[in-house]
């Protein structure tokens, strides 16, 4: 077994029944990190009239998972 790391993105707009997802898995925590942190300050960067009509939020989950073939191994792995 093997950790990774999964960026789940969450999104909701108004008058719409459900909340979208988006997901990402990286090799290791520093990845999904600087992932989720580059998409949460390009959503801040948004003008007040876009964040009106979309919320979001965005998750680093580690997750146990098999070997997943073209993945690098982390480093320290």
């Amino acid at each position: 077994m093997t950790t990774i790391w999964l960026l789940l993105m969450l999104l909701s707009s108004p008058n719409q029944p459900t909340v979208k997802y988006h997901a990402v898995i990286y090799p290791t925590e520093e990845q999904c990190i600087t992932a989720r942190t580059g998409y949460m300050e390009a959503y801040e960067a948004k003008p007040p009239e876009y964040k009106l009509t979309l919320k979001t939020e965005a998750f680093c989950i580690p997750f146990d998972s098999f070997p997943i073939q073209g993945m690098p191994k982390p480093v320290n792995a």
